[in-house]
């Protein structure tokens, strides 16, 4: 189409949530899955031998992203984050970066562009550029909606029975880690809570391809007896 594109990528790997773990894709009615997106998952099939891949590795999808950037001859530069955003008359200008590994005002690169996009999960050049946006959950009632703010819905909550006490049984001796004892908000109300965030990684039953998981530093295993508790039930 004739334009000129700049990525600029914080870390050092292109594709975000897809290379970086997720691999296993929800998709619903993969017929409704067409253009780049369906090029994607077929480029993935033909690593795998298939016609079309939807669960994969993480390192095959950064490779397909690697090669789609270098077959567009698009630069990218890696390692870098907003630190400023300059506008005039409500549009932006101009950004800056810096280095994220070994931040230094010698490394700061100035970027000219008539239109910026924010890919993040994080959204900061949103925030660098003062624009309006929203964290948590809308209620209902903001848009004329459904689906927004609180819902206790079937089939995302805990069975019943599964005791929510340190001691089971004994409410003196508090809740589990991660159980607040706030009311339930009515339906649809908004708030300001985010999702919670989790690592998402590749296991392998190959002892030839196998890594021990070990036991992290500072572990603390009270944080998971809900867990263990649910699996119970």
């Amino acid at each position: 189409m004739g334009k000129k594109v700049i990525l600029i990528e914080p870390g050092k790997y292109l594709g975000g949530l897809t290379s970086g773990g997720l691999g296993y894709t929800d998709i619903g009615n993969k017929y409704a899955i067409t253009g780049l997106a369906l090029d994607f998952y077929r480029r993935m099939g033909k690593h795998y031998g298939k016609f079309e891949q939807w669960i994969f590795e993480p390192y095959v999808a950064e490779e397909i992203f690697n090669e789609y950037i270098s077959r567009a001859n698009i630069p990218v530069l890696f390692n870098y984050r907003i630190i400023k955003a300059e506008k005039n008359n409500g549009f932006i200008k101009e950004i800056t970066v810096e280095n994220s590994t070994s931040a230094s005002a010698s490394s700061n690169k100035t970027i000219t562009a008539k239109m910026y996009i924010d890919c993040t999960y994080e959204g900061d050049l949103m925030g660098k550029a003062g624009i309006s946006y929203t964290v948590g959950r809308e209620s209902n009632a903001a848009y004329s909606e459904t689906y927004n703010g609180v819902q206790l819905m079937e089939g995302h909550q805990f069975p019943d029975g599964i005791d929510p006490y340190k001691i089971p049984g004994d409410s003196s001796s508090g809740l589990l880690w991660g159980i607040s004892n706030d009311k339930l908000a009515a339906t649809g109300t908004g708030d300001k809570k985010v999702q919670a965030y989790n690592y998402r990684i590749c296991l392998i039953d190959d002892p030839k391809n196998m890594k021990p998981i070990d036991r992290p530093e500072n572990y603390d295993s009270t944080r998971y007896e809900l867990l263990v508790r649910l699996f119970k039930a």
